[in-house]
C-alpha cells in the first residue's frame, strides 16, 4: 500500500534584493524585516498542520525562513538539502533588472515571463535544474512516507515544481510568479512519483 508524503513548498520571506529587482541565484541574500514577519505568520498559518518536519534550502534567505517556522512550530531544526537551491543564473546574478534591461532586453523578457528557455551564461541549463530539484523532492519523500513535511525554497524551483505536477514541459512559460511566502503542495508517492495531491487528502 502506498504511503505518499505530502509535501507543502514554500518560497522564502521576502529579501532586499527581491524588493529592488536583483536576481539572486545562488547569491547569499538574508531575508529583511517584511520577510521575517512573513515567515512568522506562515508559521501562524501552519499551526496544527500537522507536519512533522521542515526541509530548506542551504540558501540563508530560505533558511532563515525555515528556521523561524520550525521554532514556531516547536519542531526540530531543519535540514538544508542542495537540490533545493534556487537556479544559479550565471553570470547576471546580483545584476538589477533594471540595468538588464539596457544589456540584454530579450534575456529580462523571458526572465520576467518566467520562460525556461532562458539562457544564463555560466548557470545551469533547464534540464539540469529540474532533474536536481525533482531528485531532492523525491529524497525528501522517501524519507517522510505517510507524513507532512514543509520545504522551504525558492521562486524557479517552484515554476519547475508547478510545471511538473500539471504535466507541462519543462520548456513551457507560465507567466506566474510565485509570490515571497506563497505555497503548494505535491505528493510523492513511494515509487518516487511526484504529483498534484489526490483530491480532499489534505483535510
Amino acid at each position: 500500500m502506498d504511503h505518499p508524503a505530502h509535501l507543502c513548498i514554500v518560497r522564502h520571506g521576502e529579501t532586499d534584493w527581491n524588493n529592488a529587482g536583483i536576481l539572486q541565484g545562488w547569491f547569499d541574500i538574508p531575508i529583511n524585516e517584511l520577510g521575517r514577519t512573513q515567515a512568522y505568520e506562515l508559521a501562524k498559518s501552519f499551526v496544527g498542520a500537522g507536519f512533522v518536519a521542515v526541509w530548506t534550502s542551504p540558501l540563508v534567505r530560505a533558511s532563515e525562513t525555515s528556521e523561524i517556522i520550525a521554532t514556531v512550530l516547536n519542531l526540530p531544526p531543519p535540514t538544508h538539502h542542495e537540490g533545493l537551491k534556487e537556479r544559479n543564473f550565471g553570470v547576471i546574478q546580483g545584476v538589477p533588472k533594471s540595468e538588464l534591461a539596457e544589456l540584454n532586453p530579450l534575456l529580462l523578457q523571458q526572465i520576467q515571463r518566467r520562460n525556461p528557455s532562458a539562457h544564463f551564461e555560466g548557470g545551469e541549463t533547464m534540464d539540469e535544474f529540474a532533474e536536481r530539484v525533482l531528485s531532492a523532492l523525491r529524497d525528501i519523500g522517501a524519507c517522510h512516507r505517510g507524513d507532512r513535511v514543509l520545504v522551504i525554497t525558492h521562486g524557479w524551483v517552484m515554476d519547475v515544481v508547478t510545471r511538473h505536477m500539471n504535466g507541462l514541459a519543462r520548456s513551457a512559460a507560465l507567466q506566474l510568479k510565485r509570490k515571497n511566502g506563497e505555497s503548494l503542495w505535491l505528493e510523492v508517492l513511494n515509487n518516487g512519483e511526484c504529483r498534484a495531491p489526490v483530491p480532499d487528502c489534505l483535510h
